[in-house]
């Protein structure tokens, strides 16, 4: 008996394990999928969450963003803060004598239980092998610098290898850094990507993009044309009112056409440009334009962040520019209880045929406190307004003779009639308040297609 037990403990934990990486990229090149289905990335920065949580603590973390609707966690394995160095909560280094090539196998025993964990709650992780100062030491990051092309590629196809059979993780190189001009940085990260498609098997058993630092192009100005480069990803950094939308529409121009994602838009609770007696911390309203905007400029999905979270910061841990609330209770910040309402509003209409159309709006409404920005699907129009501005709506873009309309709030999810009206000429809306903090979402949608309300 005892023995019919194990066999079907093994049976049922290979099956568990023994699929191949279930992601993909859509037919158009736009979207992520996962068994199929349009995946919605909702991301959280966790970027200490394997180096500064126990298991207790993970699981509460992971139990927490999973009741909050969030769908994938970044997380690193060689962590910023000190991860070489110092041990994570059972006294473990990721590596022996600091070697690349030489992992501590209890240490990823510790990241194993986690990425199970996030599984069985339905959660992904976005996985970095290492954060950027183990390639190069700045101002940010305190090394040491321990990767070159030859051990890069090992351990990328060690990390991968361990991870080939689990199906709920997408692989992100880099990690805060930009590869510097006239270093072999790029060649590193190549080294280590091609040894992690190694590592799974084939470039079709995973997705690779890469986190960088902010700039112009994303993580596309060095790898677009990679083949292990499946989709690109921006960090437009923690000041107020990026022209995020620039950013997300200028990747979605390029050829060949990949999905776009800002990874790393302004946090929740952050200093203002890294200065916070000058310019103030973050709010949820800060973080709700950013996401907003990024997806209806194209983005696939979105990432949420929060200064406390990312660095796991506790009475155990050293704080690192000014946070102000222990992790547990941040996970209770306004904006994470919001993210739901935007990953609603995409679930709700045909997300593989939504593209960003600007020509929906005529007015010409370019500054990123008060943007206006649209997108549409074959039937439905979304429109974003910052700041509860009203806007003209060219009409006659989706199908349909008649439309119908109302107002989604981000901030509570509450809903106002806008009306019906024939699908052609133009018209004028106007939301229901207006000013600081009062954004919200025209939804149109075809009247035959009789969508039910968000």
């Amino acid at each position: 008996m005892k023995k019919i037990l194990l066999t079907v403990v093994f049976l049922s934990a290979f099956t568990q394990f023994s699929k191949a990486q279930s992601f993909s990229v859509s037919a158009n090149k736009r979207y992520l999928m996962k068994d199929g289905k349009p995946f919605v990335w909702v991301g959280d920065t966790a970027w200490e969450l394997f180096h500064r949580l126990d298991r207790e603590e993970a699981a509460f973390y992971l139990g927490k963003r999973a009741v909050q609707g969030f769908t994938i966690i970044q997380a690193v394995a060689l962590a910023e803060m000190d991860g070489i160095n110092k041990p994570n909560a059972y006294g473990e280094k990721p590596l022996v004598d600091n070697d690349p090539t030489k992992p501590n196998e209890a240490y990823f025993k510790h990241v194993d239980f986690i990425v199970d964990k996030a599984n069985e709650l339905g959660l992904n992780i976005a996985l970095l092998p290492t954060w950027g100062d183990k390639v190069f030491k700045d101002r940010w990051g305190a090394g040491p610098e321990i990767f070159n092309e030859n051990n890069a590629k090992i351990f990328g196809k060690w990390i991968a290898n361990r991870y080939k059979n689990r199906t709920n993780i997408v692989w992100v190189m880099g990690g805060d850094r930009n590869p510097r001009l006239g270093t072999t940085d790029v060649a590193i990260w190549n080294a280590m990507a091609v040894g992690v498609v190694e590592g799974l098997g084939g470039n079709d058993k995973g997705l690779l993009t890469f986190h960088p630092q902010p700039n112009k192009e994303g993580a596309s100005e060095w790898f677009h044309n990679e083949s292990w480069f499946d989709f690109n990803m921006f960090q437009t950094g923690h000041c107020r009112d990026a022209a995020v939308f620039d950013r997300i529409q200028g990747s979605y121009d390029r050829t060949p056409i990949k999905p776009v994602i800002d990874g790393e838009p302004i946090y929740e609770d952050h200093p203002v440009c890294f200065n916070a007696n000058e310019n103030g911390t973050t709010n949820a309203y800060d973080v709700r334009k950013a996401i907003y905007l990024d997806v209806f400029a194209g983005a696939f999905g979105f990432t949420y962040g929060c200064h406390d979270i990312w660095q796991m910061y506790s009475p155990k841990t050293e704080g690192v520019n000014g946070p102000k609330t222990y992790w547990h209770f941040a996970l209770d910040l306004p904006a994470a209880k919001q993210v739901k309402f935007l990953k609603k509003l995409i679930e709700a209409r045909p997300i593989l045929d939504r593209i960003p159309d600007q020509s929906l709006i005529l007015e010409n409404n370019l500054a990123a406190y008060e943007r206006i920005q649209a997108t549409r699907g074959i039937d439905y129009v979304f429109v974003y307004s910052a700041m509860g501005k009203s806007f003209t709506m060219q009409l006659g873009k989706i199908s349909g003779e008649q439309c119908s309309a109302y107002w989604f709030s981000p901030r509570n999810g509450e809903v106002k009639d806008a009306g019906k009206f024939e699908n052609k000429g133009s018209k004028v809306f106007t939301p229901p308040s207006s000013g600081y903090g009062q954004d919200w979402v025209l939804v149109v949608d075809d009247v035959q297609k009789k969508y039910p309300r968000i």
